[in-house]
């Protein structure tokens, strides 16, 4: 029986998959953490779920650099170099701005959590676990329809997140009489439409892939 080389690369391709998913599954930890933090009516359990985001969004950092790490070792990937660097790059931005979000909320002392910031919360929420679908599927690529029709869903819901952030600042700037409020709210709210905007350019470049691998 003959030597072939690339059966011999083939385990090691298969860790990226297992690190988008480790990836993904984390989005949607940090994302349940923090629709709780902006629906609790305890100050003390806030004040925990910020840490818990926060140690989650470091637990992302850790996957990402690993993920570099591996990239930069192995000679076959699953797919482009460039959509794996992308991919992962992606994740790690949804959680680095639901950080952030948190991460204002509480430097900011803002208490009052508005009808505005728990709808984001919730679209980044649902768009976390669109994002997990499409990831675990990416690995045997058998399902290929459900992982287009998560990112149609991912992109539906940057568009809501984008008419709720657009009427939250017009109210914003009708309503809020005391501008450094106006400011404090229009950071957060602007974070976590950021958040969403993110779960899209990782659908967007799911969807890349699926059309260089069909």
């Amino acid at each position: 029986m003959g030597f072939n080389i690339f059966h011999y690369f083939q385990p090691k391709n298969r860790i990226f998959y297992t690190l988008f998913e480790k990836a993904s599954a984390n989005l949607i930890d940090i994302s349940n953490a923090l629709v709780e933090m902006v629906t609790t009516t305890s100050a003390d359990r806030r004040k925990e779920l910020i840490r818990e985001i926060e140690r989650l969004e470091h637990v992302g950092d850790d996957i990402t650099h690993e993920t570099f790490k591996e990239l930069s070792a192995n000679f076959i990937t699953p797919f482009d170099r460039e959509d794996i660097h992308a991919l992962i790059s992606a994740l790690d931005d949804v959680a680095d701005f639901v950080h952030g979000s948190a991460k204002r909320i509480e430097l900011y002392k803002v208490n009052e959590m508005t009808t505005s910031i728990v709808k984001l919360a919730e679209l980044v929420q649902t768009g976390t676990k669109e994002l997990n679908m499409a990831v675990t599927e990416l690995r045997n690529m058998r399902n290929v329809a459900m992982i287009r029709e998560a990112c149609v869903r991912i992109n539906s819901v940057e568009n809501h997140a984008d008419d709720i952030f657009d009427l939250a600042i017009a109210d914003l700037f009708e309503n809020e009489k005391n501008a450094i409020e106006l400011i404090k709210m229009k950071e957060v709210l602007q974070g976590l439409e950021t958040a969403t905007d993110k779960c899209e350019d990782a659908a967007n470049v799911i969807s890349s892939i699926l059309i260089k691998n069909a």
